[in-house]
């Protein structure tokens, strides 16, 4: 496996029981929420940091940025989280 292993997870379970996304405006903003995740929520593995261009848009400055946390244990609250992502424009992805 070139990733090395993942958590086992319970059947039947969600996407975003396990994973939430935050949806950023620009990549300076994304970086400075990944920093405060591990500051204000004790996050330990690095969230990764996607460019999410607009459909039909080439130009970087048309892109968002999502910042997605792995919580395989459900322990960060979705509320808290989006109240993060809102001090910086930005929300919570809802599936």
């Amino acid at each position: 496996m070139p990733f090395g292993p993942r958590p086992a997870l319970p059947d039947n379970v969600r996407v975003s029981d396990v994973r939430h996304v935050l949806v950023l405006p620009d990549r300076d903003s994304a970086e400075e929420v990944a920093e405060a995740l591990a500051e204000r929520f004790g996050v330990t593995e690095e969230p990764q940091l996607v460019r999410d261009a607009l459909a039909g848009e080439d130009d970087a400055e048309d892109a968002q940025w999502l910042v997605v946390v792995e919580d395989p244990a459900g322990v960060h609250d979705p509320a808290k989280l989006d109240a993060l992502a809102d001090e910086y424009e930005g929300w919570l992805e809802a599936e």
